[in-house]
């Protein structure tokens, strides 16, 4: 008997990539024929991809390639690719036997003999969907940072020309920018320390009353707990410390024994949530209506009714401010940009 050392060769070389074709788990590794048709299969595709081998083989290439990718022919022009510049380069969303998507990269290559015909293709990819979706949420990051500032520089900007436009020198222009950017800033850290989520009604309060050194006795503020979203939060913490500045300089807190009542409900209306503010002050000196809107006037009602109706009454007892809003739109994230 003679035996062929070519032969004995020749199969331990099959079995040793065979080895390296099963051994490759993070590498899909498959083979097709000239009719698109998957011939191999390794292991790293079945973990991959989800089929196994005796689900796949037979099977069209296009499986696993997305609806939309078969529609425009991408399977046919990675296999055109691969003949006419030596590869298809793969860097696209798949489709998983569950139906779910994965983002792969990888290459198809054309299988020649030994003589150069072509044989079949082989497509070799690795999954790469955990780092596309982390690249999908940094630039997400980057886009709702970029957002969030150009809104913050433009508020920014209107506290400083309408800060200087209604200021009776330039030290009350300072004084009156420093006050309410630090509100601004106040509400932005409280946002911050929540991952930019919400933040409570009473919670604003509080850190207004706070800021302006208020004595927690001049303030009397209470309701249920109601979260605001960001663009909400932002919103009141502006008003607030107009409000309360207002009092300061003109109302309740101008003189001893005055003080201000702060309260918020909840209640149904025709099936929608409504909240209600209401903002009163009293033993303040007599009231008396401007004779011209100023920053702050025009800061409270563009800011409030974005939210629902507002009601602002100078009784000669003390300013009154009511907000009918929808609870909805002070919560929803959808609506959560920066005001």
């Amino acid at each position: 008997m003679i035996i062929n050392p070519y032969a004995n060769s020749c199969r331990a070389r099959e079995r040793f990539l065979e080895a390296i074709l099963q051994s490759a788990i993070e590498y899909a590794i498959i083979s097709v024929d000239l009719d698109y048709r998957v011939t191999t299969w390794n292991e790293g595709a079945r973990r991959i991809l989800g089929w196994d081998e005796t689900e796949i083989i037979g099977q069209p290439i296009s499986v696993i390639f997305t609806p939309a990718d078969r529609k425009t022919g991408v399977p046919q022009r990675e296999m055109t690719a691969a003949l006419t510049e030596g590869h298809g380069n793969d860097e696209r969303w798949h489709v998983r036997n569950d139906g779910s998507l994965l983002w792969a990269s990888g290459q198809m290559m054309a299988l020649r003999s030994d003589d150069g015909k072509i044989e079949g293709f082989v497509k070799i990819l690795r999954d790469r969907t955990e780092q596309r979706e982390s690249e999908e949420r940094q630039l997400l990051l980057m886009h709702e940072l970029s957002h969030r500032i150009k809104n913050t520089l433009t508020v920014v900007q209107a506290i400083i020309n309408q800060s200087f436009r209604s200021a009776v020198s330039m030290e009350d222009a300072e004084q009156s920018i420093l006050a309410r950017i630090n509100a601004y800033a106040s509400a932005h850290d409280i946002l911050l320390q929540r991952n930019w989520q919400s933040a409570s009604m009473d919670t604003m309060v509080e850190a207004t009353v706070a800021n302006l050194g208020i004595g927690p006795d001049r303030v009397r503020a209470g309701g249920p707990t109601v979260k605001l979203n960001p663009q909400a939060t932002l919103a009141f913490a502006l008003v607030l410390h107009e409000l309360i500045t207002n009092a300061t300089k003109y109302g309740a807190l101008s003189v001893d024994g005055g003080f201000i009542e702060i309260g918020w409900s909840l209640r149904e209306e025709t099936g929608e949530e409504r909240f209600d503010l209401r903002w009163r002050e009293r033993g303040g000196p007599v009231v008396e209506a401007p004779k011209k809107a100023g920053f702050g006037s025009r800061l409270i009602s563009s800011s409030l009714s974005a939210f629902g109706d507002v009601f602002v009454d100078y009784a000669a007892t003390g300013l009154i401010l009511n907000l009918d809003a929808s609870l909805q739109r002070l919560q929803d994230q959808r609506s959560a940009d920066v005001p």
